[in-house]
């Protein structure tokens, strides 16, 4: 993998400003804390559209599939990402179980791929750099709950 450069530097740092919005604070807060769909059903049913819970669950994902489109696009430094943008494979982790559905019901599956690729690769390079911590991250979040 090639050095990192300054301009990967700059775009984690913008990333992280961007994270750092109130509104997106405050929606990743949420998410982090309570969101939880097992379904598309379920997750229609407790945040349908036009609902506050559904416009911050829109913005978390949105947000983190373009964050990951850097990464699949190669306009990142890959192992920089993963080093300082844990927070999305957290999101790909609580959005899974169902995306499947989603991308069916709604005739789109391209949907949220940035994000299961940057995922699928960041679980890959964890098992590759730090053996175990994936799996201890699986074990923690299931003891946090949703």
């Amino acid at each position: 993998m090639p050095q990192a450069t300054y301009e990967d530097a700059n775009l984690v740092l913008r990333l992280y400003e961007l994270r750092r919005e109130e509104k997106l604070r405050r929606a990743r807060d949420w998410f982090a804390r309570e969101f939880s769909a097992g379904s598309a059903d379920e997750l229609a049913e407790k945040y349908p559209t036009g609902s506050e819970e559904n416009a911050l669950y829109r913005m978390v994902i949105s947000y983190w599939d373009m964050a990951a489109s850097f990464l699949v696009h190669g306009i990142i430094h890959e192992e920089l990402f993963f080093e300082t943008c844990g927070e999305g494979l957290m999101v790909w982790e609580k959005v899974h179980p169902y995306i499947s559905e989603l991308r069916t019901r709604r005739k789109n599956p391209l949907m949220l791929r940035n994000l299961e690729k940057a995922a699928t690769r960041h679980i890959a390079w964890l098992s590759q750099h730090a053996p175990g911590a994936y799996e201890a991250f699986l074990s923690l979040r299931a003891a946090q709950g949703p």
